[in-house]
């Protein structure tokens, strides 16, 4: 059968570490708040000369080193971000320049936290169609630039950082390498929620990120516990097969909770949020590169990767390392 495999795989982080301590010194919070409510205790922060752009190009090539592919030997570029370096063009082909690609499809997906699931599901759809051979699918942001540093409810929560996958069109058997399922997700009708009070064709500025946090919780538990059951399911597996949980790093409490009700035991989630803080569309493709990286994700392992933005949308995507 034909399946998206993943070859390689990279990530990016800014220059600036800021610590709960550093940040409690610019706004009204303290390193105890931040621990107890989120399980963070450090974000990365990008400098004026640090882009989306420049993060996502970074992991790129990280992961194109890890997959030992040169650019040339590629052929689509999906990057999800919500907050690209200009309204258009789209950031993607920004990447596509810097690493000396020409000619294919380049192309940025919008879905906030759960992006990079989308642009993943988006290049295997592709991949499978025959629209191309090999992609770098990544997930960047730079959420730093659309916080409102007085609001110490969300401004605590986010940093910025980038992942990126490389994928490959690949013949194998059912029990081999590869994405076997993805189910995607979304909910206009909370679009208030969590969202970014500002826009091109509304207000003209960027505008800040707004968020309920306590609905946006609620909300969160019970939909990524039905779409991973919905991708478990889909591909013939259960709970007990899952050797690794990606999930989006938004806060460790909505992690555990996720995980209570699957019956599954932390041990087996891939926790980088104390680190990174929520990263947005980079947090997955960041935390799976982490775990693969310290030896935790092994060739052969079942991993299963998810996510929940504002929109709402969420998605998750069932896969073999």
């Amino acid at each position: 059968m034909i399946r998206s495999c993943i070859i390689g795989t990279g990530s990016a982080l800014p220059r600036t570490c800021v610590s709960n301590a550093e940040l409690a010194e610019r706004v009204d919070t303290s390193d105890e708040w931040i621990r107890e409510r989120t399980g963070i205790t450090q974000r990365y922060i990008a400098e004026p000369d640090e882009t989306t752009g420049s993060l996502a190009t970074a992991a790129a090539r990280a992961a194109l080193e890890d997959a030992g592919v040169a650019i040339a030997d590629v052929d689509l570029i999906v990057l999800a971000t919500a907050t690209p370096d200009r309204t258009f063009p789209a950031t993607a082909t920004t990447v596509q320049h810097a690493l000396g690609g020409k000619g294919f499809p380049a192309f940025d997906v919008a879905a906030v936290c759960s992006g990079f699931l989308y642009a993943l599901g988006t290049a295997d759809a592709m991949i499978r169609a025959g629209m191309a051979k090999r992609a770098i699918v990544i997930g960047a942001e730079t959420f730093s630039r659309i916080l409102d540093w007085e609001d110490r409810g969300t401004c605590v929560l986010f940093g910025d950082g980038a992942g990126a996958f490389v994928i490959e069109r690949r013949e194998v058997e059912e029990d081999g390498p590869g994405i076997l399922a993805t189910r995607l997700h979304a909910e206009g009708e909370h679009g208030e929620l969590l969202y970014v009070d500002g826009g091109a064709s509304t207000t003209g500025e960027i505008g800040k990120l707004r968020m309920k946090g306590r609905e946006v919780f609620r909300h969160a538990v019970v939909n990524l516990a039905e779409v991973l059951r919905e991708v478990l399911d889909e591909a013939g597996k259960g709970p007990a097969d899952i050797d690794w949980i990606v999930p989006h790093q938004a806060n460790a409490r909505i992690l555990d909770a996720t995980a209570r009700k699957l019956g599954l035991p932390m041990e087996r989630m891939v926790v980088t949020v104390d680190q990174h803080a929520n990263t947005s569309a980079a947090s997955v493709p960041l935390a799976y590169d982490v775990a693969k990286k310290d030896g935790r994700i092994k060739p052969g392992d079942l991993v299963m990767l998810e996510a929940m933005g504002g929109g709402f949308t969420w998605g998750a995507s069932l896969l073999r390392a």
